[in-house]
């Protein structure tokens, strides 16, 4: 299944039996236009790059608006997790000047924590500014040009290699200098 970048609409509606250009380059590549529908041997609701009306959008429809939803969910996650650690740690210190309170309590810390993430990142969430900001950078993140798998595999042996060379001379180099050293001021 082809992912488009970006779905436009069409400008003018055409006639029944005239082909549109995209359906002409679908009909190109092989794809299944949107009036033959999915070849046979295609699972049920493969063969389409939009999704139908009603239906849930996949990542590709949501564009880069996906990493602003799963960075605030991460953001959400580790307030709540830093406030159940503060809630825990506040706990403890309260339990120490009256015991009475007891030890904290996972049912409670860990609900109200949740609370905290939630509520830290929807008030962002409904600032504009913060969200813009956000958009912006997923933004700017979808035109870096990532490094492909062999670039990347590529670097981590010259990384490796080097690593392994500095750690031999400089074991020689300590080795060496602990000879002089010892030559000069008589060590053992």
């Amino acid at each position: 299944m082809a992912v488009h970048e970006e779905v436009k609409p069409e400008s003018a509606p055409e006639a029944e039996g005239e082909p549109s250009s995209t359906e002409e380059a679908r009909a190109a590549s092989g794809e299944p236009t949107a009036r033959e529908g999915p070849s046979e041997g295609t699972p049920e609701g493969e063969g389409y790059d939009i999704a139908p009306v009603g239906a849930a959008a996949s990542p590709s429809q949501l564009g880069t608006r996906r990493f602003v939803y799963a960075g605030y969910f991460a953001a959400a996650i580790a307030v709540a997790f830093l406030a159940s650690k503060v809630i825990d740690f506040g706990w403890l210190k309260a339990q120490a000047y009256k015991p009475a309170i007891g030890e904290p309590s996972d049912e409670i810390v860990m609900p109200v924590s949740a609370l905290i993430g939630g509520g830290a990142a929807l008030y962002y969430w409904t600032h504009t500014r913060a969200r813009e900001l956000a958009d912006e950078v997923a933004m700017e993140m979808s035109k870096v040009t990532w490094p492909t798998r062999t670039e990347v595999t590529n670097g981590t042996f010259v990384v490796i290699v080097t690593t392994v060379i500095s750690t031999v001379f400089f074991a020689l180099m300590d080795k060496f200098w602990g000879f002089v050293t010892n030559l000069v001021y008589g060590g053992s």
